[in-house]
């Protein structure tokens, strides 16, 4: 669970499921049953332990289970087998794309979460036993008709929130929390890539409801995270980088889910970062190590051998 901000941290994880859990038991179920059905399919399929270990098999599993539940509802039988049965192939997803990215040593991020989320919200509204609930997903991301006196502070945590698919503000306040805990340069590099989002969408002059429940500005945090500290060191030079891409993220947003059928999902993260990726290939001062530091997770990619910029 805590791959999803880049981290491999247990306790991190552990309350990233706490955060689930505030707004509906059931969304920490589906969430950690995707993590250990994808960590278990890929170490039956002979998977290092190392790998598995390290939460990166459980990840895009895990975010499609909890996707099954935001989309088509959590108490519903059919809700559940599709689940599970979409992270056994988002296991499978995983290892193909990342071994066609290697080419370009680039990652895989959460790209196979969403060809099969985009994949099911197209097609889930064919089959009646699938068919998302009126009003969709509204009661995890109903925005308010209009902005409240704190709304500035609510669509800074609704933006971390909104990552696991929540509107609440306890949410991403927890979520936050526990980044911090993990690695505190990260908990910063988040708060600036929310902050960057939040503005981005308001100076573009996006709808203020979409401004207030973070939907619009989520993958700005994502962006950030991985360009200053993941997959780009955390330096001086790459903070702004990393803001920029968090920019480019928020405002690419609103096309991204046109064209996939009206849920962007992390697709605007995922394009933006590897495109920033491949260019900081090209700039030395955005590669430049200070070393490997303690809680970091560029140390765990070097070991399992993860696609790096050089």
């Amino acid at each position: 669970m805590s791959q999803v901000l880049f981290r491999t941290d247990g306790r991190t994880g552990a309350l990233f499921c706490v955060a689930l859990c505030t707004v509906d038991w059931r969304y920490g179920a589906y969430a950690l049953g995707g993590a250990a059905l994808g960590t278990a399919i890929a170490r039956l399929l002979g998977t290092t332990r190392e790998r598995a270990g390290s939460g990166l098999d459980g990840l895009n599993p895990a975010l499609f289970a909890l996707g099954c539940a935001a989309l088509l509802g959590p108490a519903r039988p059919a809700t559940a087998l599709l689940a599970a049965a979409g992270c056994v192939v988002v296991t499978i997803a995983t290892v193909a794309l990342s071994r066609l990215l290697s080419v370009w040593r680039l990652p895989a991020l959460t790209a196979p979460f969403c060809l099969a989320a985009t994949a099911l919200a197209t097609a889930a509204p064919a089959f009646e036993r699938l068919r998302p609930p009126p009003g969709g997903t509204a009661a995890l991301a109903a925005a308010p008709a209009a902005l409240p006196p704190d709304a500035t502070a609510q669509a800074f945590f609704h933006t971390i929130a909104q990552i696991l698919f929540l509107d609440r503000w306890y949410a991403g306040a927890l979520l936050l929390a526990a980044l911090f805990l993990a690695n505190r340069t990260a908990g910063w590099v988040a708060c600036a890539g929310s902050a960057a989002g939040v503005l981005t969408a308001w100076a573009l002059g996006a709808p203020a409801a979409r401004v207030a429940d973070g939907t619009l500005s989520c993958n700005a945090v994502l962006t950030a995270l991985a360009l200053c500290g993941a997959l780009l060191p955390a330096t001086p030079a790459t903070l702004p980088y990393a803001l920029l891409g968090a920019v480019t993220a928020t405002a690419v947003t609103p096309a991204v889910a046109a064209l996939a059928g009206g849920h962007a999902f992390t697709w605007p993260f995922v394009l933006t970062t590897l495109a920033f990726l491949l260019a900081a290939r090209s700039f030395s001062r955005l590669t430049a190590s200070r070393g490997r530091r303690r809680g970091n997770p560029l140390a765990v990619r070097r070991r399992l051998r993860l696609p790096s910029a050089p």
